[in-house]
């Protein structure tokens, strides 16, 4: 499903959201230092969820688009089912509004319900599209920082992932949706993650396929800036995280490290929402960058259009970061269960993430 059928413009209002880092070098820590060598501002202390176990309770949301046919919510329950999970289906997770799963107030009274019930220890939306971003005023964060559990979700839920992590602490996981893709690789990684609390260092595996058995031609890593970057992790749907530009719900990106990725989007617009980030000041106060895919993503205006290597030269190079491209993080593929607003480790010439610790305890 193209986003652009839901999400039709672009929040570019340019706020100023402080000073440039000032770090010299090829390795950023996690506080930036401003050009006058003040400390900038750090990030919320990340509230860590407990972790997941067999036989725990989780609430099944459609907080985005409406889950239109029977078969999609029932394959959403039946896959959290498979890992072991009790599955509680949200009292509007069947409702429609629109393309929206239910009025403003009723999806956002599943996801307070659901925090606020100690039997519940985890939250997974049924699938993206758009509509997160309209519930964020209508949270209870006192709530939700009182009861820290799971959530996992990607595409549109970047806008729950950033708005509560940035409102209460909780780190959140940008990884499969309950009705998205749940292959081998993915589904082994969710569990090491969000049930073993295991720290993880992703990287790309390195497979040849019958078309060709000499290199890799899936997951291939494109290095923009050499180097190691540590800080905390933010990011997610690059459309729908400039959407959020100029509001209270986007965390504190000093020394942090950007993750983007995009579906269904000209490269044209890429382009645009990165300068909206560059114009915010978000590139500014970044440590480091990963890119994952844009998947469907067209040219646009063909050989008029700027390509993707132009985009990242243009908006991510002259930074001087860390940064690369080509993580398994977007739609279509399978995908790392990133922790948002933990600590991670990048190296921008391997192509790896790395979690300095587990992100649930």
């Amino acid at each position: 499903m193209r986003r652009r059928a839901f999400l039709t413009t672009t929040i570019t209002t340019t706020v100023t959201l402080g000073t440039a880092a000032g770090l010299v070098g090829t390795t950023r820590g996690i506080a930036a230092t401003s050009s006058t060598g003040a400390a900038a501002p750090s990030a919320p202390v990340p509230h860590q969820p407990p972790p997941l176990r067999a036989g725990d309770r989780v609430g099944l949301v459609s907080p985005a688009t409406a889950a239109f046919m029977a078969d999609e919510l029932d394959i959403a329950r039946e896959s959290l089912e498979g890992l072991g999970l009790v599955v509680e289906v949200g009292r509007h997770a069947r409702a429609r509004h629109g393309s929206l799963g239910g009025r403003d107030a009723e999806r956002a009274a599943d996801l307070n319900d659901f925090f606020a019930d100690p039997a519940i220890r985890g939250i997974f939306p049924v699938r993206g599209g758009w509509g997160s971003a309209r519930l964020l005023p209508l949270l209870d964060y006192d709530s939700i920082r009182a009861n820290p559990k799971v959530l996992l979700g990607y595409s549109d839920i970047t806008a729950l992932l950033n708005g509560i992590h940035a409102r209460t602490g909780l780190v959140t996981f940008h990884g499969p949706n309950a009705g998205g893709r749940w292959d081998a690789y993915s589904t082994d990684l969710v569990r090491r993650v969000l049930f073993d609390g295991a720290a993880i260092a992703f990287e790309n595996p390195r497979e040849t396929h019958e078309r060709n058995v000499l290199t890799p031609t899936e997951y291939r890593i494109r290095t923009i800036t050499p180097g190691t970057a540590r800080g905390r992790l933010f990011g997610g749907n690059l459309t729908v995280l400039t959407a959020l530009l100029g509001s209270p719900y986007l965390p504190d990106f000093s020394g942090a490290i950007l993750f983007l990725e995009d579906v269904g989007e000209d490269w044209y617009r890429v382009d645009r929402m990165m300068t909206s980030l560059k114009l915010a000041g978000i590139l500014d106060r970044i440590a480091g960058f990963v890119f994952g895919t844009c998947a469907e993503c067209l040219p646009g205006d063909g050989f008029a259009s700027l390509t993707p290597e132009e985009i990242f030269a243009d908006h991510v190079a002259p930074l001087g970061i860390p940064a690369w491209r080509g993580a398994m993080i977007g739609h279509g593929h399978a995908q790392w269960p990133l922790p948002v607003g933990a600590h991670v480790t990048i190296d921008a010439g391997r192509g790896t993430l790395a979690m300095t610790g587990a992100a649930v305890t």
